[in-house]
Parts: C-alpha cells; sequence; structure tokens
C-alpha cells in the first residue's frame, strides 16, 4: 500500500494584478505631484478675457505689463529702454521674431498703447496681445 504525501506542493506563482495596480497608483502619484513641482513663470497678472482667444505656442519674448506699470521681459524685470533695444536686436537678428504682450487687466489702456507704439517704432510689426479663453464679464 503506497502513502500519499500529506503535503502537496504547488508550483510558485506570481500576482500579477496586484503588481500593476500598484505600478499604476505610483504612476499616479509621481505624475500628480510632479504638477506642484513645476515652475509656472507667473508674474500675478489678471489676463482681459476674450471669446474669439487662441491658443498659441509659447513664444520666446514675453513682455508683461503689472498694474503697477513695471515692465516685465520673460519673467525679468527691465526698463522700457532696455526692452526696445532688446527687442529691436532680436528682430535685427530673427526675421520671425514676434512679441507677446500680457498686460494686466486693471491696466489703463494709455499704458498699454504707450508700450505697443515704442515697439512699433523700433520696427516691431508682431506684436500680439495675450488674452484668457472665455466669455467678457
Amino acid at each position: 500500500m503506497q502513502l500519499r504525501n500529506r503535503r502537496q506542493f504547488e508550483r510558485p506563482s506570481i500576482m500579477i494584478i496586484p503588481m500593476i495596480d500598484i505600478m499604476f497608483f505610483l504612476l499616479v502619484f509621481f505624475m500628480m505631484t510632479s504638477l506642484s513641482m513645476v515652475d509656472l513663470h507667473s508674474l500675478g497678472v489678471q489676463l482681459p478675457r476674450a471669446s474669439a482667444a487662441q491658443a498659441q505656442p509659447s513664444a520666446p519674448y514675453v513682455v508683461t505689463l503689472k498694474t503697477d506699470g513695471s515692465l516685465w521681459l520673460n519673467g525679468q524685470p527691465i526698463q522700457e529702454k532696455e526692452l526696445i533695444a532688446s527687442a529691436r536686436d532680436q528682430q535685427a537678428q530673427d526675421s520671425a521674431f514676434y512679441v507677446v504682450l500680457c498686460a494686466d487687466r486693471g491696466l489703463d489702456y494709455g499704458q498699454v498703447a504707450d508700450v505697443l507704439d515704442d515697439l512699433k517704432r523700433a520696427g516691431i510689426t508682431r506684436i500680439g496681445l495675450a488674452a484668457e479663453k472665455g466669455d467678457q464679464p
């Protein structure tokens, strides 16, 4: 009479479904935490709204005009004369050069017109005005 072995050995197996769940959780976790670590280059300017606003590729020459009248070029404060000279130099180097002007919503329109006028006098012909997409309040 042959006795059966009381221990039956099962082949080890890898449970792949829980591993996929953990990997998915880690992926989502790192994606969400990386979003909070991104430097948004924001200067706290409230852009005006326009229903016909279109998303444009990022411009290398972004001029920001804040409510206190200060000028910023790509996140760095700049004087108006330096801005015009720099824009003129960039225009001479690159024929496809353009400027995006981000003016605060509460800013006096005359200040925006002055900056636009100075850029036009410097020979900058391709100027865009930044606005948020949405209905006007």
